[in-house]
């Protein structure tokens, strides 16, 4: 069964991405039925990092400055040390990603992921797991960190590192089926995170 056939998603990714975190997901939608675009604020290939060296390239398909959030259903982040980090500090990304959040789109990220999120505002009183040399960033951003290998909060779904991928992959297939959800804080909520429930 195609989960998300009709579904359009979109992977923000650049130079440096753990090239595990972004074509196994990539493969995982695809064979769930989605439509998937790599943007990118460059055009042509972006290289993945693999391990402790340079790996595959993965082809561009839209440039960030051509990129419509209105298009796509979903958005996923793939980690990576240099990839997030050079994503944080380009304006573009951070305002496609909060035209996500804005929408209620779901947006999942794994490993070193995340860090872009934190210039978006959205973290706060969310519950998420990263990298772990993430954390105290996380927190500091208002997020509640925890050491799982999959973490679904409303619309977001977190892991850690690609040992995490068949768990992310599976929860991530299963939130982008739902669509768009919008988060608001309860005390409920806040005694017990949706992951939990």
């Amino acid at each position: 069964m195609e989960q998300l056939s009709g579904r359009h998603v979109a992977i923000l990714s650049t130079d440096g991405f753990e090239e595990s975190e972004l074509i196994e997901p990539k493969k995982a939608l695809e064979k769930a039925g989605a439509k998937v675009d790599v943007i990118s604020p460059k055009g042509g290939k972006i290289k993945g990092w693999k391990h402790t060296d340079w790996g595959k390239e993965v082809a561009v398909d839209v440039e960030l400055a051509d990129a419509d959030s209105t298009h796509y259903d979903a958005v996923m982040l793939p980690g990576g040390v240099m990839n997030p980090d050079k994503l944080r500090l380009d304006e573009k990304a951070v305002e496609f990603l909060n035209e996500f959040i804005e929408a209620g789109k779901p947006i999942a990220a794994i490993s070193h992921g995340p860090q872009i999120l934190i210039e978006t505002g959205f973290l706060d009183g969310r519950t998420m797991t990263s990298w772990p040399s993430l954390k105290t960033d996380l927190e500091n951003a208002g997020a509640t960190w925890i050491d799982e290998e999959v973490v679904v909060d409303g619309n977001l779904v977190t892991s850690r590192k690609p040992q995490d991928l068949p768990a992310f992959n599976k929860k991530m297939i299963e939130t982008f089926e739902q669509g768009p959800h919008f988060h608001s804080i309860t005390d409920e909520e806040s005694k017990a995170p949706s992951y939990l429930q």
